[in-house]
C-alpha cells in the first residue's frame, strides 16, 4: 500500500472513530509505528489531523469562534456559560444552560462532561448533578425559555420562592425546554 493510500485509510478511520492511537494504526496497516509517523506528518502539516497525547484526532472544521455559543452563536463569554467537553477532548461553549442542554441533546454520545456555573455563586458544577430553574420572572437578556443552574435544590427552591419558575433535574430540564420550544417555534433571544 502506498503512503497516500495509507493516509486516506487513516482519514477514513478517523471520520468514523474521531481519534486513533499510533499503535492501533500500525497494527491495522501492518506497518511500523515509524512508518505511521511518516504517513501522519503531511496530514498534520496540512492540518487535516492533529496530535493528541497518545495518537491523533480528526481536525474538525469550526465555522464559529470559540467565543460564540455552539447552539445559537451568541457570545459565550458570560457568567452563565456552559462547557461541553467531548470525548475527543474538544470543548464547545454555550452561552447559557438553555443552549448547553439543547446542544447536549444533539451530541450526547460525543460528550464526556458538561460544566456549568451556579447562578448565585458562579462556582463550577457538573450539569448532570445541577438543578435547573426554568422561566423565573427575571430578565436575563438571554435565550428563551430562560434556564438557570443551581448547585443545590435548596438554593433553587429559595430562588423560586422569590422569582417563580419550575425546577427540574438534568434530563427533565432537557425535556421541558424541548417541549416548550416546540410550542413556541424554537429558540429565541430574550432581547
Amino acid at each position: 500500500m502506498l503512503p497516500i493510500e495509507r493516509q486516506q485509510q487513516i482519514l477514513t478511520w478517523l471520520e468514523h472513530e474521531e481519534t486513533l492511537r499510533v499503535s492501533d494504526i500500525s497494527k491495522r496497516l501492518e506497518v511500523s509505528e515509524m512508518t505511521v509517523y511518516r504517513d501522519l506528518k503531511p496530514l498534520i502539516d496540512e492540518q487535516k489531523v492533529f496530535k493528541t497525547s497518545n495518537g491523533i484526532t480528526l481536525k474538525t472544521q469550526s465555522y464559529i469562534s470559540s467565543n460564540h455559543c455552539s447552539y445559537c452563536y451568541k457570545d459565550s463569554n458570560t457568567r452563565m456559560s456552559v462547557q461541553l467537553i467531548k470525548k475527543n477532548q474538544h470543548v464547545e461553549k454555550a452561552c447559557c444552560p438553555h443552549c448547553g442542554l439543547l446542544r447536549f441533546q444533539d451530541i450526547e454520545n460525543e460528550v464526556s462532561q458538561m460544566i456549568c456555573h451556579d447562578f448565585l455563586h458562579t462556582t463550577t458544577i457538573s450539569a448532570k448533578t445541577a438543578v435547573f430553574l426554568l422561566n423565573a420572572d427575571i430578565h436575563l437578556n438571554c435565550c428563551q425559555p430562560q434556564v438557570m443552574a443551581f448547585e443545590s435544590i435548596k438554593q433553587a427552591k429559595q430562588f423560586q420562592m422569590g422569582f417563580g419558575g419550575n425546577i427540574f433535574h438534568f434530563e427533565e430540564a432537557i425535556q421541558a425546554i424541548t417541549m416548550e420550544m416546540h410550542g413556541n417555534g424554537g429558540c429565541h433571544s430574550g432581547k
